[in-house]
């Protein structure tokens, strides 16, 4: 698989990190119920067939993180944008 980075270009994903969903919120530490809330993000999440956005860093070239909207079926890279940018979008 290769990812479009925006200032890199065309790179092999062996040189990114993959965080996971872009849309994942980390829970609140000091609920009253946060342990279930963590046990929930970490070990029960969604696993979608097809369009998914997710946050992925670019740790082997501009060490920027990019927002990527993948085809989890075919592995087909649908849109980068910078994380910053596609936050304030």
């Amino acid at each position: 698989m290769r990812i479009p980075c925006p200032y890199c270009g065309e790179r092999e994903v062996s040189e990114f990190a993959y965080l996971g969903d872009a849309h994942s919120v980390r829970p609140d530490a000091a609920a009253p119920d946060a342990p279930l809330r963590y046990y929930e993000a970490v070990y029960l999440r969604e696993n979608p067939a097809g369009a998914h956005d997710e946050l992925w860093f670019h740790f082997r070239a501009c060490r920027l993180w990019l927002r990527v909207r993948r085809d989890t079926r075919t592995h087909e890279i649908l849109g980068v944008a910078l994380a910053g940018e596609a936050a304030e979008a």
